[in-house]
């Protein structure tokens, strides 16, 4: 049976948890997280195919898988081949793909990168890394699934097989949808 002073301390532990949430919350209280059901932030990036400023809400009512990854990245260069994959099969049906390389490098070295690996779809880049910031990411690579309405259906931390049955199926969902 616990005594009187661990349940002191239990208790004193979860005012302090508490007043930390507290204090968060008072902080940025305007800061909403980025996750499944809520409208995907906007975002502006370089394409490196254009040189043009690529935003999110250009591609408002469309199907949209954003990737956030690097050249760097290990689990970014596995999971490239089955993005292609589904950009072959699903791009023709209006499946948009903007993968958004947080390189420091510059343009020419992201863009030989994506050579290398013969990657068709969009290759935004953002030296600046305000897009991950702004997608509250906490490694690369990570994506997000954005409906016709601008909103996130799913994030996806980590490397994926984007080209596989039940992947292709939400996709086609989403892209059915009006």
């Amino acid at each position: 049976m616990a005594s009187r002073g661990q349940w002191m301390m239990v208790g004193g532990i979860l005012l302090g948890i508490g007043g930390a949430l507290f204090a968060m919350h008072a902080v940025s209280p305007d800061v909403d997280l980025v996750e499944p059901g809520v409208a995907a932030p906007n975002f502006a990036a370089r394409d490196l195919a254009t040189g043009d400023t690529v935003t999110l809400a250009s591609d408002r009512g469309k199907v949209v898988l954003v990737n956030i990854w690097a050249t760097w990245c290990a689990p970014c260069q596995e999971e490239m081949p089955s993005i292609q994959a589904l950009h072959d099969s699903l791009g023709p049906d209006g499946l948009k793909i903007l993968a958004v390389s947080v390189d420091k490098a510059g343009d020419e070295t992201v863009r030989d990168w994506v050579a290398e690996r013969h990657l068709t779809f969009d290759i935004l880049h953002d030296p600046s890394g305000k897009v991950a910031q702004v997608y509250q990411t906490t490694g690369y690579p990570e994506s997000f699934i954005i409906d016709r309405h601008g909103v996130i259906v799913k994030k996806v931390w980590g490397a994926t097989q984007w080209n596989d049955a039940s992947t292709i199926a939400l996709f086609r969902r989403l892209l059915a949808e009006r």
